[in-house]
């Protein structure tokens, strides 16, 4: 049987085109991708690589967020240890200030007071990473060393930069509080008063320890000033991380839109590619040679 050329050039590109239908629906249903190239739909694969990079801003965002967040309840930890050793400070401040105490007495609690003074201290170079929390950005290992020449006792090492850390758009926040602002305060001086308490212990009347301990309760009431700042940027970095949490399913769920497939519609497709296949190769069985239709399979 003599076969019109015409005829089998157009069932042969028919299985070409049908086969290849079929391809590509067997392809993306097993991707669960309808844009593997961007020629199959330059819009939507120009659109996803826009929304590829806001999602990997809202990461980069995220990792800020949860890196200042580590930081900042660490140094909100240690304020708050500072806190409860001042506590301490003045109950032992109140109990050497009772007239009933002798010298002995008072040089004991001195003792005591020396010892949360050092206690403070080891707070006010709390470490994160290898940084002093406290040092500003000096980058210094400690904050504070001893300095028999202060009046305090220290010597700040660190410098009164604050740092600040983008979690999101046209968003910063200071991640730091300085140590001379906590700690060498002169509105409320932490290292100081201790100081003075265990000085007017060792060798004050017991106005200069009531003094003494009027001080540390202002150094107390300084220290909460500034938890009350980190609490501040705690509640500021949680509620942008929820945002950014909803905006990271919006976004993948946009990406999903743009390229990934619709399952009943990607069923569909390839059951309709597998009808139209197998009727162009039953038309082509019909037509053309055997030999010719067994080299086309």
């Amino acid at each position: 049987m003599r076969v019109d050329p015409n005829i089998s050039a157009i069932l042969n590109t028919g299985i070409q085109n049908t086969q290849q239908s079929l391809n590509t629906s067997v392809e993306q249903l097993a991707s669960g991708q309808r844009v593997a190239l961007p020629s199959d739909d330059p819009a939507a694969a120009a659109a996803n690589l826009e929304s590829l990079a806001t999602s990997a801003n809202v990461d980069r965002y995220t990792r800020n967020g949860d890196a200042v967040l580590s930081q900042i309840q660490m140094a909100d930890s240690a304020l708050s240890s500072v806190i409860g050793e001042l506590n301490q400070a003045v109950t032992l401040g109140v109990q050497g200030a009772d007239g009933s105490m002798n010298s002995a007495d008072r040089a004991s609690i001195a003792t005591q007071v020396q010892s949360i003074l050092s206690g403070v201290v080891s707070q006010a170079n709390t470490t994160f990473n290898g940084i002093s929390l406290f040092a500003g950005t000096a980058g210094v290992a400690n904050a504070f060393v001893a300095d028999s020449s202060s009046a305090n006792g220290y010597t700040y090492q660190g410098n009164s930069t604050i740092n600040a850390a983008t979690i999101g758009s046209n968003l910063q926040i200071s991640v730091n509080i300085p140590g001379d602002q906590i700690f060498v305060n002169p509105n409320g001086n932490v290292l100081g008063s201790l100081q003075q308490l265990v000085t007017a212990l060792n060798s004050g009347t017991t106005s200069e320890i009531g003094a003494a301990v009027a001080e540390v309760n202002t150094a107390i009431a300084n220290v909460s000033q500034q938890r009350v700042i980190y609490a501040g940027t705690v509640k500021q970095i949680e509620s942008q991380e929820s945002f950014l949490s909803q905006e990271s399913v919006s976004l993948t769920a946009q990406q999903q839109s743009l390229t990934g497939i619709d399952l009943a519609t990607a069923v569909t497709n390839m059951t309709q590619a597998q009808i139209a296949h197998s009727a162009v190769l039953a038309a082509a069985a019909k037509v053309l040679p055997t030999s010719l239709l067994d080299y086309l399979k």
